[in-house]
């Protein structure tokens, strides 16, 4: 008999390990890497400039990049090397990965991103979960992933506009999961491209208006 990580959820202990994954997965994305990374470097509370927001592109408004990446790879791995471990060590390697195993991946990823997002550390106010998203996508849909990402390069390289590319890439990686992955998993995919629409609401009033800051290397008081 082949393991799958869709098997523990059969039945009530089943169940009973599933939403532990989800809160781990929870109190993973919770921890804000771009507050207590702007903190330790000197940059004080970075929720006191720019947007306010705990995220990449906010610390980046310190006008450290190499702060911003550091943000951004850790933010996106976050969610991204627990599921992967999980997926790895809950499938053998001749167990099928079907629609059920890759929604399940995204729904514990989905938990991330909802840490990221709401941590209860914060008040539950957090960023906006576009990092920790994508790495949820590369590592659950690897390909969906990929699209993603290359979805906010090319938009980001065009537009300069850092939301807008967000945007993007979050609404390419659940269409691309339903044509590879199947339609179950892109409906969970969905409903994390629709947290991040819905975490950028401010942002897209702004784009509409034509009033949404392009992507600035200059540090702001």
């Amino acid at each position: 008999m082949t393991a799958s990580i869709s098997e523990p959820v059969e039945g009530p202990p089943g169940l009973i390990i599933f939403f532990l994954y989800l809160l781990v997965a929870y109190l993973i994305g919770t921890i804000p890497f771009g507050l207590i990374l702007a903190k330790l470097c000197g940059h004080g509370d970075i929720r006191k400039i720019g947007s306010g927001n705990i995220g990449a592109t906010n610390v980046l408004r310190t006008g450290s990049k190499p702060l911003a990446l550091a943000t951004l790879f850790l933010d996106a791995i976050k969610g991204a090397i627990f599921i992967g471990v999980l997926s790895f060590i809950a499938t053998s390697p001749s167990a099928p990965r079907n629609d059920e195993h890759y929604a399940i991946i995204l729904a514990i990823g989905l938990f991330a991103v909802i840490g990221h997002c709401f941590p209860v550390w914060l008040k539950f106010k957090g960023g906006k979960g576009v990092a920790t998203a994508l790495g949820i996508f590369l590592a659950a849909t690897p390909l969906a992933g990929l699209a993603a990402i290359g979805a906010w390069i090319v938009t980001a390289l065009i537009s300069k506009t850092s939301s807008l590319s967000a945007l993007v890439a979050v609404l390419i990686a659940p269409i691309v999961t339903f044509f590879i992955y199947g339609q179950t998993p892109a409906l969970v995919a969905f409903l994390i491209t629709a947290l991040i629409w819905w975490r950028h609401k401010d942002n897209i009033k702004r784009l509409i208006k034509g009033e949404e800051p392009k992507i600035s290397f200059k540090k702001e008081k």
